[in-house]
């Protein structure tokens, strides 16, 4: 698919393979947006997150980034280079360190938070805000059945394998 799929070609397509390609549109136009800012995209999520509730630990980082502790350890040295972020160990364990904004990194809000609503705009152009509000409550939905799904307890065995194990089960497989 070309990055400006045209949605006549998406209308036959599962639900899932949709949300995927809009999410990665979504994902582009906040991209450029930050990239004029000299902002990876890559760090919107952790500043995001930052901004909400500054002096997360990096394992809360990750979870809420929804990535691997190595992804988070890798955006928090880049995004520590650039003087957006510092991380300090917690008094009483060496191993846990939180990260707090600099000025820096806190000044990026009043810059950034406007692109990504202007991402939104752009995306619901067109659409009564009853549309809008609609597809945010059929969006969640979807969320909440996805996650009661993954919480089943029959669903134990059910993970998603880290890239070592994967290949490992690729090799086996050969």
């Amino acid at each position: 698919m070309t990055s400006t799929t045209k949605t006549t070609d998406l209308r036959r397509e599962r639900l899932a393979h949709i949300v995927k390609v809009t999410m990665r549109a979504f994902h582009r136009a906040l991209q450029v947006r930050l990239a004029e800012h000299g902002v990876a995209v890559g760090h919107w999520t952790y500043l995001r997150a930052l901004w909400q509730s500054d002096g997360l630990t990096q394992r809360e980082l990750s979870d809420e980034a929804g990535v691997a502790a190595p992804t988070t350890l890798s955006a928090l040295r880049a995004m520590e280079r650039r003087g957006y972020v510092v991380r300090r160990s917690v008094e009483g364990d060496r191993r846990k360190r939180k990260v707090f904004l600099t000025a820096r990194g806190r000044a990026l809000e009043a810059k950034l938070v406007p692109l990504a609503k202007d991402v939104n705009a752009v995306a619901v152009r067109g659409l009564s805000a009853a549309d809008v509000a609609k597809t945010r409550l059929i969006l969640l939905a979807l969320l909440d059945n996805l996650n009661a799904d993954a919480a089943r307890p029959d669903n134990g065995s059910r993970r998603v394998p880290s890239t070592r194990e994967l290949g490992r089960l690729l090799d086996r497989a050969k």
